[in-house]
């Protein structure tokens, strides 16, 4: 009796711990959204650097930057709906230089990654007046004049301005096309591959627009399939250039507004180059445009004089390998000198140069990479940026002077920090979180002082404790090859030393990404808790490759992506299945994207190492990706064909032992649906078994309408059958 009663004790326990902690669901993840971290969205700093503005639903209102305190509404979409076709629900807003004007963008409809159509209007605070730049349609890309008189967009790839004085538009040009000519917006590979939508600048004195022309009659085409319940499906073709393939033919032109004279821009030939970015000085007549090689090892900045047609090169810089295009061209008001971020010495720093292009002085230096550049404080001539200095694993901010000196640490402390600057630099919003802690964001001073929290998102800590979060504990190993390589991992519930656990490993491993950071890692982290809940062990590597240890750890995978990686996972894979509480028969692997390419070599080229691996929206060979990105990392298949040969899953499918899970959207105009169906032909020409899904009509992201849900819940199925062997 005395037994049964301490058994039925224990019982009644037990059962109390598991109810003390929830289990999570996928549906928890992605259908009810339990664990989305609270952000600050729609935080605009205005010109006084004292206040901020918020749109909050179809309001937009303004704060007090110090103590968060009301101040007043600047616009109510309510007031003017109805009016001009503006049916008042506003997607987001920009303001004019004065801030005296606002454009209001509704009824958004997105095109490819960055690129979207909405309807533009421009309501007037001073006047209560609203204006709308084009009542039939939907436009591109709309932007102030610098002296807020005009607004310019992209119609149907011409560049159209609105005068908001009389209300008159004028064309810019007339010869867009769709899928012919493109006029100050980009193809499709700028836009995935150099980050831009918008290919047209305003001059600081609005008197000139300069643009970019994308001629792609002759880039070959890709068309997706559509399926709508309808008796055919739908059909979308596009210009998508691959590897070795024709790019557009680009030109670039300077429009005059007062003469209406539309002239071409001379920088040489553009035959086979590139013009990744184009802006002016803080001089009305002074265009740089970068000019890059197709193998992008060669970028010349070029400085145009708009008024006497004089053209000198104020950097250029070449790379045995290639260059990363940036956005942290920053000219300074003394008309002099400019600010520019570079590799050239082997790590990411910051540099300062004259007009001529001679460098003046190196403003940060040492073994670390600056990671991202906030920009130049000129009254008090300090720079502010991000730097992973202490660690690969973690990123603070900075200040320092424009001599290089008197370098001050803002953000003390371990994570990930990152700033946001007010105009005048008095004031920056931070944010900063760990692998463990969601962001917390807050307002600080110049010296990094914090003035109030704006967010400690301690719902999500409170989440944490109430299912049972499980510590994610960074660790770093030696491979064969002498490489020290970083990874985190989660070891299961209730981890017992003495078991032997399942391994599942994620990854990335694409050029200069990182997934191995001292920072909160979003959504998946959650599905991750979910699967260690469940008993497995789950990790990540960054193998070569990847970012925050310098060029030659970045770009040493040059000609041969995949190579090294894949050597990385594998010993990662050998690593964790070492370990005296791995069971090494069941180690996986999975990723997207990239990540989906790699973990493809793995289960083929690690076969002996991996029993089962996921590979969402995989790259199976080089030669079916765009050219931007291909190129850059590998050449062309015609100049390196063993690179390209060797690095291709399809072409090792007869290696394949384990599960292997293939996933794709069936609407992917990135990682093109052809990839996952060749994968396919040749696992079957191999007589693999392999398991498949498609997801209709989804894009890269494979998302909406349950899509998520649906793949996770495959994913977890598929692991706990192939992976923990049917637990």
């Amino acid at each position: 009796m005395r037994l049964l009663l301490i058994l039925a004790a224990f019982l009644v326990f037990s059962q109390f711990d598991v109810i003390s902690q929830k289990d999570i669901s996928v549906e928890d993840i992605w259908r009810d959204y339990k664990f989305i971290p609270k952000s600050v969205p729609g935080f605009n700093f205005l010109n006084d650097g004292r206040h901020y503005t918020r749109q909050e639903g179809n309001v937009i209102k303004k704060y007090d930057i110090t103590s968060g305190a009301y101040v007043e509404d600047l616009f109510d979409a309510s007031t003017v709906a109805g009016q001009l076709g503006f049916e008042g629900e506003m997607v987001q807003y920009k303001f004019n230089a004065d801030e005296t004007m606002i454009l209001i963008e509704s009824e958004k409809e997105s095109i490819y990654r960055h690129s979207y159509l909405s309807k533009v209007h421009v309501y007037d605070l001073v006047t209560k007046k609203l204006h709308v730049l084009y009542e039939e349609g939907k436009v591109m890309n709309a932007t102030f004049s610098p002296d807020s008189r005009y607004v310019a967009y992209v119609w149907e790839n011409n560049i159209y301005y609105y005068n908001l004085d009389n209300e008159e538009t004028l064309p810019i040009t007339f010869d867009g096309e769709k899928n012919k000519v493109i006029n100050g917006i980009t193809d499709w590979v700028y836009e995935e591959e150099f980050g831009f939508v918008k290919a047209y600048w305003w001059s600081p004195d609005s008197r000139k627009i300069a643009y970019i022309r994308f001629d792609e009659s002759d880039v070959p085409e890709y068309t997706m399939t559509l399926h709508k319940d309808q008796v055919y499906p739908e059909y979308v073709t596009f210009k998508y250039p691959k590897v070795g393939e024709k790019n557009a033919e680009i030109s670039a032109h300077l429009y005059h507004l007062g003469s209406e004279e539309n002239e071409t821009i001379d920088i040489g030939s553009l035959d086979d180059m590139y013009i990744p970015r184009a802006t002016w000085t803080t001089q009305d007549d002074e265009l740089v445009l970068f000019k890059m090689n197709r193998h992008q090892n060669h970028l010349q900045l070029h400085l145009i004089n708009t008024a006497n047609k004089e053209t000198k090169i104020i950097i250029d810089e070449k790379s045995q390998y290639y260059i990363d295009i940036h956005d942290n061209l920053t000219f300074l008001d003394d008309g002099k000198h400019f600010i520019w971020t570079s590799e050239k010495e082997g790590y990411n720093h910051i540099y300062k140069y004259d007009m001529n292009g001679k460098e003046k002085c190196a403003l940060t230096k040492g073994n670390f990479d600056v990671t991202n550049f906030y920009g130049v404080d000129e009254v008090n001539d300090l720079i502010y940026y991000q730097a992973a200095e202490q660690s690969p694993l973690q990123r603070e901010v900075y200040q320092i002077n424009t001599k290089g000196k008197k370098k001050k640490l803002l953000t003390p402390g371990g994570g990930t920090h990152s700033a946001r600057f007010s105009s005048t630099f008095d004031y920056y919003t931070g944010v900063h979180s760990d692998i463990n802690t969601a962001a917390s964001y807050g307002v600080y001073d110049r010296k990094g002082a914090m003035i109030r929290s704006l967010e400690d998102n301690q719902h999500m800590k409170n989440l944490q404790a109430e299912y049972g979060a499980l510590p994610v504990e960074m660790f770093n190993f030696k491979t064969s090859e002498n490489v020290e390589l970083n990874g985190w991992m989660i070891k299961p519930k209730n981890f017992d030393s003495g078991k032997k656990y399942p391994v599942f490993m994620f990854q990335y491993s694409g050029p200069g990404s990182q997934q191995v950071l001292d920072s909160y890692r979003g959504m998946n982290y959650w599905w991750f808790q979910m699967l260690a809940q469940q008993g497995y062990l789950i990790a990540c590597v960054d193998g070569r490759g990847t970012g925050a240890r310098g060029e030659e750890f970045k770009k040493m995978t040059y000609l041969q992506l995949g190579h090294y990686e894949t050597i990385d996972q594998i010993e990662a894979g050998k690593y964790l299945a070492s370990l005296p509480y791995t069971d090494p028969q069941k180690v996986g692997i999975f990723g997207w994207s990239y990540g989906g390419y790699m973990s493809s070599l793995c289960i083929l080229k690690g076969a002996d190492v991996f029993s089962t691996a996921i590979a969402v929206a995989p790259v199976t060979n080089w030669k079916w990706y765009d050219t931007i990105y291909t190129e850059r990392f590998m050449r062309t298949s015609q100049e390196n064909p063993d690179g390209y040969h060797d690095n291709s899953p399809i072409y090792f499918a007869d290696q394949l032992k384990g599960n292997y899970l293939l996933v794709h959207g069936g609407a992917d105009d990135n990682v093109h649906l052809q990839n996952s169906m060749e994968m396919a032909r040749a696992l079957i020409s191999a007589n693999k078994q392999f398991d498949t899904y498609i997801y209709p009509n989804r894009n890269h992201g494979i998302y909406g309408d349950n899509a998520r849900l649906h793949l996770y819940n495959k994913m977890t199925d598929f692991l706990a059958e192939n992976l923990k062997g049917g637990e």
